[in-house]
């Protein structure tokens, strides 16, 4: 099964009717740390691809550090659209890179890293505090790379800290 169906569907069973409340995803901690552990192994696996090339046309990223004192400043609502902009930003980064590499051992990772990002972007559309659908037309800070292991670190990072971080306020709300 693809691997983020496993993320979309543990979210589908868990959620309540009228209001989307994906207790389970958000209040055991375990879910999380699988999904880290999962963009750790990935990361590991890009790097062990032999002859990576650079990529020709430079893939833009987004900067995905943050400081945790105005991290806590910022509403649920804020956290998750800056999360969609990063993730909206990486998937296409991912396209992109897809489209220049042709190794296998390389592209089976992209697509499992797309797969992934794109699951996370359909989980965090189903939270939602302000009425509307959510833009895409925002503009994360990023920087140009031609790295394709830079691609799996961002990712990395952004599951590990912005994410990660999101997932444990939410907690707060829903897991009385």
């Amino acid at each position: 099964s693809p691997p983020g169906l496993l993320l979309l569907t543990s979210f589908l069973l868990h959620v309540e009717e009228g209001r989307a409340s994906p207790t389970r995803l958000v209040c055991d901690n375990r879910l999380i740390q699988k999904y880290i552990g999962e963009a750790k192994d990935m990361e590991k696996r890009a790097g062990h691809c032999q002859a990576l090339p650079a990529l020709s046309c430079p893939t833009v990223l987004p900067l995905v550090d943050f400081s945790l004192q105005q991290w806590k400043s910022k509403s649920n609502e804020i956290k998750r659209r800056e999360i969609l902009c990063d993730l909206a930003l990486l998937v296409g980064a991912v396209a992109g890179a897809q489209g220049q590499v042709t190794q296998e051992c390389g592209a089976r990772q992209l697509s499992q890293l797309y797969q992934h990002a794109n699951s996370f972007i359909l989980l965090l559309q189903t939270f939602s505090w302000e009425a509307g659908p959510w833009e895409p037309g925002c503009s994360p800070r990023s920087m140009e790379q031609t790295h394709i292991t830079s691609i799996f670190l961002t990712y990395r990072q952004l599951v590990q800290g912005k994410l990660r971080f999101f997932f444990h306020d939410l907690a707060k709300d829903l897991c009385k």
